[in-house]
């Protein structure tokens, strides 16, 4: 175990409490979930953590799809082992998709699970395996930075912003999905028109990709704060709107992209663009749905998939893959890893995963178990299971 457990001590002396760095097994399982080609961690950050004095188990293939060889891996100073089991072993285990049912009950009581959760799309024998295995685990799109950002989340919307307007150029120049045309601009040629829809991280980096080739941006979002921000970041005065149903219908006729980003905290995306929007859009435009990850916004969108990327309705081209970063994973795996790394060190710096959470507010708020108790309050209500509040459970801390 990464942990024991203690009674309940005053605010001085757990202040007083020290460190005492100590090795971790670390292990890096291969993801089977489908359409997910991205890994935990790269060789580069193997071998820094290796040097930290951790081990580090991977199971072999598990870089294969993102562009890392087993033997990179090896060099690094990873051990590669043929079985799941071995890996799920490990006093920790790190990945990127949430673990299955099956892959959870090889893992031994009082370990560690770093990965991604999807709260709604977990069945409550997940959380009762957890917490009967007394597993603490940490869901990486819900840990913040020393600055109130979600830096896995703000990593991955990045990414997914200038892929987008990637793919659109893509399909954009091509006359059996576009309109045979450059996305941007040339001399003594009109300059493509782009309509974005979320003025977050997405929207942001798509709009720096598309104003950069010599696109003509317009961005709409419901909240002004995040209109005003995005042009103080581009440094640029653009069309910028609130998402009125008449104003967007109106930008949609002439424009030749639509980036849709919005996100949800609360489960599904809104649909913002209408049947009847997208039936008035022109012939061989483009929409990039990266919100149909929570549903999309877009009444015409359904999934697609990373082989079978697009679709056409009333002669506008769909792409509607979820988890866009997949499709750049060798990029988005350097991404993970750079946010996970330090991170790992740190916990072994610390001693354990019990002191690294006292040590780092934003770090356990991505907590979901903590020693098997568990602490989403919103789990433990739609699920009907008891939980606790993680700040009351730092208050008995873990030597």
């Amino acid at each position: 175990m990464l942990f024991h457990s203690s009674g309940l001590l005053p605010q001085e002396e757990m202040l007083a409490i020290k460190t005492s760095k100590s090795s971790l097994t670390i292990g890096v399982p291969r993801e089977h979930s489908f359409q997910e080609n991205r890994v935990a961690l790269c060789p580069e950050s193997i071998q820094l953590i290796v040097e930290n004095g951790h081990r580090v188990i991977v199971e072999r293939g598990a870089g294969i799809l993102a562009g890392f060889r087993d033997d990179e891996y090896a060099d690094a100073g990873a051990e590669i082992v043929d079985d799941a089991k071995t890996v799920f072993e490990a006093s920790l285990v790190l990945k990127i998709a949430p673990p299955t049912l099956p892959e959870l009950n090889l893992m031994g009581n009082g370990k560690a699970l770093i990965s991604a959760l999807h709260p709604t799309g977990q069945t409550i024998e997940y959380y009762k395996t957890l917490m009967q295995k007394k597993i603490t685990a940490f869901a990486f799109e819900m840990i913040r930075d020393n600055t109130g950002m979600f830096p896995v989340l703000h990593s991955m919307s990045e990414i997914a912003g200038y892929t987008a307007m990637q793919i659109a150029a893509e399909y954009l120049s091509r006359s059996d999905f576009g309109r045979g045309v450059i996305l941007g601009s040339a001399t003594g040629i009109t300059p493509t028109e782009v309509v974005i829809v979320g003025a977050g991280t997405v929207g942001e980096f798509a709009a720096r990709v598309a104003i950069g080739l010599g696109a003509s941006v317009k961005i709409f979002d419901n909240k002004l704060y995040k209109l005003k921000t995005l042009q103080n970041k581009l440094g640029a005065r653009l069309f910028t709107s609130i998402i009125h149903p008449k104003v967007l219908q109106k930008a949609l006729k002439t424009t030749d992209v639509l980036i849709t980003a919005l996100h949800s905290h609360y489960g599904l995306t809104p649909v913002v663009v209408s049947e009847e929007m997208v039936l008035s859009m022109k012939q061989g435009s483009i929409i990039i749905d990266v919100s149909i990850d929570q549903g999309g916004c877009v009444a015409t969108s359904m999934p697609t998939t990373h082989s079978n990327p697009v679709f056409q309705f009333n002669g506008v081209t769909h792409y509607c893959v979820p988890n866009m970063p997949s499709r750049v994973p060798r990029t988005a795996s350097f991404a993970l890893s750079n946010f996970f790394t330090p991170v790992l060190i740190d916990i072994g710096e610390q001693g354990s995963i019990g002191k690294y959470l006292f040590s780092d507010r934003g770090f356990r708020r991505g907590a979901y178990t903590f020693n098997g108790i568990l602490t989403h309050k919103v789990i433990g209500e739609t699920f009907n299971l008891p939980s606790q509040d993680i700040e009351l459970l730092m208050a008995a801390f873990l030597r």
